[in-house]
């Protein structure tokens, strides 16, 4: 007796088996998020294993997707790149049950060893030297720092305060008049740098709140406006804030957030946030001399849990490239930070044009300083007006539609 045969019910079966491989996966990621739900409930210091699993359900791509369809109807294949290869299954299934990635020792590491989730920030875009081993590092000043009442005394502060002889600048070409597009602020105001702090040698003391990152402000304020640029800078005392509320340091971002929600309200101007910060590093990795001159490296940081991610990834991209371009080596590039160990937003969910710079480490000086100030703001008015140039083109070619 001949068997049977018929092309609707290859396609039968083939739709049959298709269904019940798309849930017995369904069927084994609820069960997943049951596991986890359960622990979560049980015991509530398991909550990171929640996160964990969403974390690494967000890494299923639409091409490991077809991969997986593909399995049971190869036609699905047709929507993969010829130079794709599976996923790993066992990998896959291991970092969904665990969030360890076989691939990432870091996944491993973050979950064992207390902090190290801190240094858990993704590289993209690497300036000169720049890899994993010397990233960015936000640390928070030691209680006692905190709760001191005598900060430490200064010291070579000669020339810092200004004596109104500032540089006479020539008129710029171009003015944005009485219009100050660029808010600078800074959420942790204190973080200072040891050549100034008499007896400090530890960089977690690193501050202070006289001679701190809001000097930077001014020195980039100075520049900006050399340039024609109306920028604003806000030196409210953050920490001071958060002192009267009985706040903890890691508040930072959300007091800094009510200020600059604020000023964007009474300045509808206002479209460039720059928050500035400085570095725990130290020198070897925080400083570059450029022709003969020793520059304070700067930190592109953005917030991976908002929404204006892209549009300011672009933006820290046009300044970094420029950078490269002028002052190679002076960026050091731009980092991502999301996920539970850190803010991941930084007030950048406020605008498109959003940005944390961290300026130098705590071994820099402010001649080093200034000069990174200088640089950033020759390469951030080439970006501006030339933004300004399209925009207003854009806008005189709708007018003649």
């Amino acid at each position: 007796m001949k068997p049977f045969k018929s092309n609707g019910l290859v396609v039968t079966i083939q739709g049959t088996s298709l269904l019940k491989a798309i849930g017995g996966f369904l069927l084994f990621l609820f069960m997943i998020f049951s596991i986890s739900g359960a622990l979560t409930s049980l015991k509530p210091e398991y909550r990171i294993s929640s996160s964990s699993v969403n974390s690494a359900a967000n890494s299923l791509t639409g091409e490991m997707l077809y991969h997986f369809l593909g399995w049971e109807n190869h036609s699905f294949l047709q929507g993969v790149s010829e130079t794709s290869s599976p996923p790993g299954i066992a990998n896959l299934v291991f970092k969904l049950s665990t969030n360890v990635n076989l691939d990432d020792p870091r996944s491993l590491l973050g979950r064992e060893l207390p902090f190290f989730s801190i240094y858990d920030s993704k590289i993209l875009v690497a300036g000169e030297g720049t890899d994993y081993t010397n990233m960015p590092v936000e640390s928070s000043p030691p209680i006692e720092v905190l709760m001191a009442e005598q900060e430490a005394a200064l010291q070579n502060t000669e020339g810092l305060e200004p004596d109104g002889d500032s540089k006479q600048s020539k008129t710029p070409p171009m003015s944005t008049g009485d219009k100050k597009p660029v808010y600078i602020y800074f959420s942790h105001n204190t973080e200072s740098y040891l050549p100034y702090l008499k007896g400090v040698t530890n960089p977690d003391a690193a501050y202070h709140s006289k001679i701190n990152v809001t000097k930077i402000g001014d020195k980039l304020k100075e520049e900006m406006e050399s340039k024609g640029i109306g920028t604003f800078v806000d030196k409210t005392d953050i920490q001071g804030n958060l002192s009267k509320k009985g706040l903890t340091y890691g508040r930072s971002y959300q007091e800094s957030r009510e200020v600059v929600q604020a000023a964007i309200t009474s300045n509808r101007d206002l479209s460039y946030l720059i928050d500035i910060h400085r570095d725990s590093k130290r020198k070897k990795d925080t400083t570059k001399e450029i022709n003969g001159e020793s520059y304070a490296k700067l930190a592109f940081i953005i917030g991976g849990n908002n929404p204006n991610y892209e549009k300011n990834l672009k933006f820290a991209k046009e300044l970094h490239d420029r950078l490269n371009v002028k002052y190679k080596g002076l960026s050091r590039g731009i980092m991502k930070k999301e996920g539970a160990g850190t803010n991941g937003n930084f007030n950048q969910d406020l605008s498109g044009n959003a940005i944390l710079i961290e300026f130098g480490g705590v071994d820099n000086t402010f001649e080093e300083l200034n000069r990174s100030a200088e640089a950033i703001a020759e390469v951030f008015s080439e970006y501006y007006w030339q933004a300004e140039e399209v925009n207003s083109s854009a806008g005189r070619e709708s007018e003649k539609k």
